[in-house]
């Protein structure tokens, strides 16, 4: 009787490792530059929905906004917390703020704290409340 033993040689496990590793330093971080983009997308949604709800109700002047619309994603955990501003001389009539979680994933992110007013001027504030970026890149939903 003939009998073969085969399994793996030492070289072709060192092999799959190392392209699995490959893989892995390349995949995961696009993952987590994606699930952030997602959860960018997800605050700057809820800021719209929010925003079309002030309008509604300006007349009943309502400040508080409902459960549902106070925090981003609307189902689930919240990542982001919405709150009404008030009304400034700059502001046209109202403001509204997406502020990470302060124990969320998002709460070093570089995009910090979104801000819509009536106006529809889109900001982004740092910790200490200073502009970090008045560009697109975190409000894109591209």
């Amino acid at each position: 009787m003939n009998s073969r033993v085969t399994a793996f040689t030492l070289l072709e496990l060192v092999i799959a490792i190392a392209i699995a590793a490959t893989l892995a330093v390349f995949a995961v971080p696009s993952y987590q530059s994606h699930v952030a983009r997602s959860r960018r997308v997800d605050a700057a949604s809820a800021l719209y929905r929010a925003a079309q709800f002030v309008e509604a109700a300006v007349s009943n002047d309502a400040t508080a906004l409902p459960p549902g619309l106070d925090q981003a994603p609307p189902l689930g955990t919240a990542v982001y917390r919405l709150r009404a501003l008030p009304a400034d001389d700059t502001n046209g009539g109202y403001s509204l703020e997406a502020r990470p979680v302060e124990t969320g994933p998002m709460r070093d992110d570089a995009c910090g704290t979104f801000v819509l007013d009536a106006t529809g001027l889109r900001t982004n504030r740092g910790v200490d409340d200073a502009v970090v970026k008045n560009d697109n890149d975190c409000w894109n939903t591209r």
